[in-house]
């Protein structure tokens, strides 16, 4: 579960209020140990996930680089290239 939280800062376009949300749900799941709480739980979850994607939003407004802005497409292949190598045969 864990690897399907990606890196959102320093990209062109900016990160969305959807992929930041994804990555919240994935924390919380994670940290929560389901991916669908009971009926009594989910009150609990949701608002978890609203707060982590909120708090996560602000830091990726206020973090500062100097460093140019990554490519999503060239960071993706970087990333299939790297688990290619991986799970090479």
């Amino acid at each position: 579960m864990c690897r399907n939280i990606r890196p959102l800062a320093n990209f062109e376009p900016p990160v969305t209020s959807d992929e930041v949300r994804a990555a919240a749900l994935q924390y919380v799941r994670k940290i929560s140990g389901t991916t669908k709480p009971s009926q009594v739980n989910a009150e609990a979850f949701d608002r978890a996930v609203a707060e982590v994607a909120a708090i996560s939003a602000r830091l990726l407004d206020e973090l500062v680089t100097t460093a140019p802005p990554k490519n999503r497409e060239i960071e993706a292949e970087k990333a299939r290239a790297r688990s290619a190598a991986r799970y090479a045969s």
